[in-house]
């Protein structure tokens, strides 16, 4: 176990607040990429303290191996336009920046009033891409972790924890 289901509790609490006060008017629309940052997205949307609407992307760049291949495709678009709205990018974990920088191009052209990034976990040791996160939950090393909607192969996924996948260093 890396990071313990508590203080996953704790720290999302703390962001939903710091978001609630950064965004204290008009609609805020946050957009998860699936699958999975879907279990951060329900915990911090219910953090916020304010009214918030729900869009989902599925971005694939990891298949089933280990480390991203570089290749980003977009396996399902936004519901609703995002034009002139406060849109916050929700990502479960932040490693090359490959799949965020491209996300953030393609979203930035669709014309919202802003656009930040809120990631549960950064692995910044991995970065290729520069990515500006305005909301990180947890740094953590160079290690491939499941649990909390991270996936190996689609599996582990439910875990509460945040644990590292078995055989890495």
């Amino acid at each position: 176990m890396l990071i313990g289901a508590g203080e996953i509790r704790a720290r999302v609490a703390e962001m939903g607040r710091q978001i609630t006060a950064d965004y204290a008017e008009g609609p805020l629309r946050l957009i998860a990429i699936l699958k999975g940052a879907c279990f951060f997205l329900c915990d911090l949307a219910r953090a916020i303290d304010r009214d918030v609407s729900i869009d989902f992307m599925g971005i694939s760049s990891y298949g089933r191996d280990t480390s991203s291949s570089g290749e980003v495709r977009v396996t399902k678009d936004l519901d609703h336009e995002i034009a002139g709205l406060d849109v916050l990018i929700v990502e479960d974990i932040v490693d090359t920046g490959i799949t965020l920088d491209y996300l953030h191009r393609i979203l930035e052209q669709r014309g919202p009033r802003s656009l930040r990034i809120a990631a549960l976990l950064d692995k910044p040791s991995r970065r290729r891409k520069p990515v500006r996160l305005a909301y990180t939950g947890f740094q953590i090393p160079d290690q491939f972790v499941v649990g909390y909607g991270l996936d190996y192969g689609e599996r582990y996924r439910n875990l509460a924890d945040i644990c590292v996948l078995g055989g890495q260093p």
